[in-house]
């Protein structure tokens, strides 16, 4: 079998990873697997790394008839049994139309838990031979817009849990990011965009503050409300306790030396960062959001508090930090549940078993 992985995101966040990591896991299978990138776009360079097949294209966004038409004429070559759309930066309407003109198979990966307009549901959806929800919070937001239940599947996103296992001391960490030694410290993975939550984490630690206690966080991510929440974060008196670390590719060596994460999204398809920071060992305080709560066991590897509530998650913080050892027990447990549930090669798995229903249906055809 062969496939054409569409990403038509530029850059390394956390659903570019998943299709690297898929890409990986297919070629060591023996299904070769081609990834259809934007030209410069820093998954294209990732993907090399890898020793993965790498074609670039020019592409200008969802309304670019050009790139539609470019995809059209690779996806109609004897080499593609499969189309696999895995963002939803044009590649899933664009890709979806481009894959039927091409007469190929056409499969998608739904990583984002907000619905979509009605009409758009309809027309797009019926293009895909399966779609794939990588959190069942995703799946029930696709049921309820009117895609067939017996059309999904649920593969949940994975982490490479032995990435994450041998972090550096912490006191290298606290001299990397300004750290006060033997205070605590915990870490946010996230874009800066609105509905990751960073404002609900700077007015519960201003409501901490408020209690006596101040742990610093770091925030690791880029994009544009970067600016924003350090200016909430002046106003807010807590500035002091927050350091932008910006955008990553060597999260996993520093990841597991902090105490805990703080995970706040108002929305979310599942959580990569979540994921990441459990198996690095570490608690999260998280949202019940999308798929969060699928990742965390309230209580046992994590705490979860209402989406929006900066107060319920003071007082999770809180709790993390009154009790480190039973913070620490989390944090293994945490640890066990993401080896145990979130393997690469049971996602690799339950993707290869959706490319073979479709590729089955449509030599029965």
């Amino acid at each position: 079998m062969s496939v054409v992985h569409v990403e038509t995101g530029r850059h390394l966040y956390g659903g570019a990873l998943q299709v690297l990591y898929l890409a990986q896991g297919l070629q060591e299978r023996g299904i070769e697997s081609v990834l259809m990138v934007p030209r410069g776009s820093e998954v294209a360079a990732a993907g090399r790394d890898r020793w993965l097949r790498v074609e670039e294209f020019p592409f200008r966004g969802e309304a670019d008839v050009m790139a539609l038409a470019r995809m059209a004429a690779r996806f109609r070559r004897a080499d593609v049994e499969l189309v696999h759309l895995h963002s939803r930066r044009g590649a899933d309407t664009l890709g979806a139309v481009a894959a039927t003109v091409a007469r190929v198979p056409v499969v998608v990966t739904r990583r984002v838990d907000n619905p979509e307009v009605e009409w758009v549901v309809g027309a797009k959806y019926g293009l895909y031979r399966r779609v794939i929800a990588i959190s069942a919070a995703v799946r029930e937001v696709l049921v309820d817009q009117g895609v067939p239940r017996e059309k999904i599947s649920l593969v949940h996103s994975a982490v490479e849990a032995g990435d994450w296992v041998d972090p550096v001391a912490r006191r290298e960490t606290d001299a990397e990011f300004g750290l006060v030694p033997g205070e605590p410290a915990g870490a946010m993975v996230a874009q800066f965009i609105p509905r990751k939550g960073h404002w609900v984490l700077v007015d519960a630690l201003a409501i901490l503050k408020r209690r006596g206690m101040t742990p610093s966080v770091v925030l690791f991510g880029r994009g544009p409300m970067g600016e924003n929440v350090a200016e909430l974060a002046e106003v807010a008196g807590v500035v002091n306790q927050i350091r932008f670390a910006g955008f990553r590719t060597d999260l996993h060596r520093w990841l597991g030396s902090f105490d805990f994460c703080v995970h706040p999204p108002l929305r979310e398809g599942l959580g990569v960062a979540v994921l990441q920071a459990g198996a690095a060992g570490l608690p999260v305080v998280g949202t019940r959001a999308g798929g969060v709560p699928e990742i965390i066991q309230d209580g046992r590897t994590g705490l979860l508090c209402p989406p929006g509530d900066a107060g319920a998650l003071a007082t999770a913080l809180a709790s993390i930090l009154a009790d480190p050892e039973a913070a620490r027990a989390m944090g293994r447990r945490a640890r066990e549940r993401i080896e145990s549930r979130f393997s690469v090669d049971t996602m690799v798995d339950g993707n290869l078993n959706v490319y073979r229903e479709a590729v089955r249906r449509r030599h029965n055809r």
